[in-house]
């Protein structure tokens, strides 16, 4: 299958670009200047009919989630009306979309995990300019399905465990938050899964593959709770680690408000795709040795 995914340097469309080339497919990914989110819809719809792909991964997002709180236009631009371009022109090509979607659209507030059906309230820019993407992108194509995730990590680009390893170079000890609690998702799981989708979608037999569902690693946990499984896996490969101070989401103020709940419920994705992704502490294991034998 040849597969185009919209940006180049994202953590998603680097493991796709490389767990699809272990499945034998083309992936073409695709970024500025020739496909600019935030630009005319007419040069992001001849951009990808340019490539003649025979599915298309929406990956690429404004995700600078504070920055968005001082630009929103720039913000709804790429997310909603940019994923509503991308997903006219995988219509008017009449293949296959995946796009990709955040936790955020959730105002965290519900103590258990969040279900596909359950009432969306963002509480920033960057979550409310995804979920108008959602739903653009569902108006726009029928043969669609919307993955919204969490807590995304990898080898690749700025994340969370990357950010925890390079402080515990230079810091014996570092302040994590522990009272938002979430879902770790490996990057490459999600490139694994988004396969997954795009070959059912494809086969075009089934609606119940199309709409929204949930992807997140399975097990939960805090952000202090991951850290500490950073600095230990990371130790035990002989990388650098540090100690863990838990502190309150009050005591590390931010422009945007974080959801104090990021779970999400993975049941649909499960009956419907087939799809189930790993334990998060068993992936977190492969990223983390990655990383530290890279470095």
């Amino acid at each position: 299958m040849r597969i185009l995914v919209t940006g180049r340097d994202g953590q998603v469309a680097r493991s796709l670009a490389e767990r699809g080339a272990a499945g034998q497919h083309e992936i073409i990914t695709l970024g500025r200047p020739e496909l600019d989110l935030a630009g005319n819809p007419e040069t992001i719809t001849a951009a990808i009919e340019a490539a003649t792909p025979d599915a298309i991964v929406s990956a690429a997002a404004y995700t600078a989630v504070d920055r968005a709180e001082a630009e929103p236009d720039l913000a709804f631009a790429v997310n909603e009306r940019g994923a509503g371009a991308v997903a006219a022109a995988a219509a008017h090509l009449d293949v296959p979309l995946v796009h990709l979607s955040t936790d955020y659209v959730f105002d965290g507030a519900k103590t258990a995990p969040y279900a596909e059906d359950d009432a969306t309230g963002p509480t920033g820019v960057y979550g409310s300019s995804k979920l108008a993407g959602e739903k653009a992108v569902l108006e726009a194509h029928p043969n669609s399905a919307i993955l919204r995730t969490a807590w995304v990590y990898s080898p690749f680009g700025a994340n969370f465990v990357k950010t925890m390893l390079r402080l515990a170079t230079d810091r014996e000890e570092v302040g994590v938050v522990s009272d938002q609690i979430g879902n770790p998702t490996s990057a490459l799981d999600i490139a694994d899964a988004v396969l997954r989708v795009l070959a059912n979608l494809a086969a075009g037999c089934d609606p119940g593959h199309r709409g929204i569902f949930h992807l997140v690693g399975q097990g939960d946990a805090s952000w202090a709770d991951f850290a500490e499984a950073v600095f230990t896996t990371s130790a035990s490969a002989g990388g650098p680690h540090a100690s863990v101070r838990r502190i309150a989401t009050a005591d590390y103020p931010t422009p945007a408000r974080r959801p104090a709940n990021s779970r999400l419920d993975t049941c649909r994705i499960v009956e419907r795709h087939g799809v189930s992704l790993p334990q998060w502490r068993t992936s977190l294991q492969g990223v983390v040795r990655r990383i530290v034998n890279i470095a």
